[in-house]
C-alpha cells in the first residue's frame, strides 16, 4: 500500500469511515518504547494502571498457547521473560476490542469471537512452525479484520456483501474485489489505515493490507519480504482452521484457502498430513 497519499486522498479511500483514536495506553507505552533507554519499571507501571489489561495480559501469557514452563504471576515477570517489545505488541492487541466496542460493534459477537480465536491460533501456529515473533502473529490475528466492524458501522448491508465476497473468492477474484466494486473501499484498506494511525509496526500493517492478497504475495518468488510472508502464512492457516469463511462469510467451503493453501503449506514446509496434525494439536489446546 502506498504510504504517500495525502490526508484528502486517504479520506477518499476510507469512504467516510472514521478511525477510532489510538488508545491512550498505546500512546504512553510507545512513547516509552521509543526512548533511547526504555524504562521497564515505567512500562510495568503503565500496564498495571489498567487492571483489565493487566489481567488479560497475564491470562494470555499463562495460556497453553504460549507454552511457558512456569506460571507468570506479575507484569514485571512477564516483561522480564518476553521483553518490552513483545509485551507492548500484546497490550496493543488487547487494547483493540475495548477501544472499538460501540453498540454497532458489540452486536457483532461472532466477529470478536472469531478474532480472538484466530489470534490464539496464530500464536500457536507461530510457535509450532518456529516462526519468530509470536506476539506479532497474535497481534495480526486480532487486528487483521478490524476493518470489518468499521465497514459495518458505515454500510448497514456490509455483512451480506461480505458473504457474497467470500462466495465469489477464486483464483481470479479476491474477497476485497467484491467489496471494492460495491463500496469503493474494503476492510483490508480500512484495517491498514487504522493500524497505521495506531502506529503498529510496518510489517504488521503490510500484512493487514495484504491479507486477502496472499495469492499474489506467495506467487512472487522474487519477493524477499520474509516477515510479511511468515505473518501471512500463519494468518491464512489460522483463518482456515477457525473457519472465518463460515463465520464471517457464511460459506460451506473455504474458497480462498483452496487457492492459496497449497502455496502457504509449501512455503512453511508442511504437508497436508502435518497440517491436519497441527489442527488437532490446536483443538486440544482449546484454540478452536
Amino acid at each position: 500500500m502506498s504510504q504517500e497519499l495525502s490526508p484528502e486522498q486517504i479520506q477518499q479511500v476510507l469512504q467516510g469511515i472514521s478511525i477510532a483514536p489510538q488508545p491512550q495506553i498505546m500512546v504512553d507505552l510507545q512513547f516509552e518504547q521509543y526512548m533511547p533507554d526504555p524504562d521497564l519499571d515505567t512500562i510495568c507501571r503503565l500496564i498495571a494502571q489498567d487492571p483489565g489489561l493487566s489481567g488479560a495480559l497475564l491470562k494470555l501469557v499463562n495460556s497453553p498457547h504460549f507454552g511457558l514452563a512456569d506460571k507468570v504471576g506479575s507484569i514485571q515477570r512477564a516483561v522480564a521473560l518476553l521483553g518490552s517489545g513483545s509485551i507492548i505488541n500484546l497490550i496493543n492487541a488487547l487494547s483493540i476490542k475495548g477501544e472499538m466496542s460501540d453498540e454497532t460493534i458489540v452486536t457483532l459477537n461472532r466477529f470478536w469471537d472469531t478474532a480472538q480465536d484466530v489470534a490464539m491460533t496464530c500464536l500457536t501456529l507461530a510457535r509450532h512452525t518456529d516462526i519468530p515473533a509470536v506476539d506479532e502473529a497474535y497481534t495480526l490475528g486480532l487486528f487483521h479484520d478490524c476493518g470489518v466492524p468499521l465497514m459495518l458501522k458505515r454500510f448497514p448491508d456490509y455483512m451480506s456483501v461480505l458473504e457474497t465476497a467470500y462466495a465469489q473468492a477464486s483464483e481470479q477474484t479476491r474477497v476485497v474485489d467484491t467489496e471494492n466494486r460495491m463500496f469503493n473501499t474494503n476492510h483490508s484498506v480500512v484495517g491498514y489505515y487504522t493500524a497505521k494511525s495506531w502506529r503498529l509496526p510496518e510489517h504488521i500493517t503490510a500484512a493487514i493490507a495484504n491479507h486477502h492478497n496472499a495469492l499474489a504475495v506467495f506467487r512472487d518468488d522474487a519477493s524477499g519480504d520474509t516477515r510479511l510472508k511468515n505473518l501471512l502464512a500463519v494468518l491464512k492457516m489460522a483463518e482456515h482452521i477457525c473457519a472465518s469463511y463460515r463465520v464471517l462469510g457464511n460459506q460451506a467451503e473455504d474458497h480462498e484457502w483452496q487457492v492459496v493453501g497449497p502455496l502457504v503449506l509449501d512455503y512453511i514446509g508442511l504437508s497436508e498430513y502435518d497440517f491436519e496434525h497441527l489442527k488437532q494439536t490446536i483443538r486440544e489446546l482449546g484454540g478452536h
